[in-house]
């Protein structure tokens, strides 16, 4: 098993989860977070830490939810690992209501 990240991380991109994640498994992309399934550990410690309730466990992932999981292990080999906490964008909590925000991920 292993943690994912899923939609409503974008735009929102808050960084709490980073700083206890004891394998660095977090890649950061413009404007979301995925977490590397080969660096995951399965700790569960990101999951207490993200303000806007994105991360799962693969198995628990939502099944509107399920095409995170391809996209967390696709976009982990492209980008790189962020291992600081990072202020989170000024308008977050404002897209963390917002719904189906798939095609705001920017690559």
């Amino acid at each position: 098993m292993t943690y994912v990240v899923t939609e409503a991380c974008i735009k929102c991109k808050h960084t709490d989860c980073v700083d206890v994640c004891p394998t660095d498994a977090f890649r950061e992309g413009p404007n979301f977070l995925v977490i590397d399934p080969e660096e995951c550990i399965d700790c569960t410690l990101c999951v207490a830490e993200c303000p806007v309730d994105a991360i799962y466990a693969d198995d628990d992932v939502p099944d509107d939810q399920r095409q995170f999981i391809a996209l967390n292990e696709t976009l982990a080999k492209e980008w790189k690992p962020i291992v600081e906490v990072k202020p989170a964008p000024e308008d977050a909590g404002v897209w963390a209501k917002v719904k189906d925000k798939l095609k705001f991920l920017e690559r």
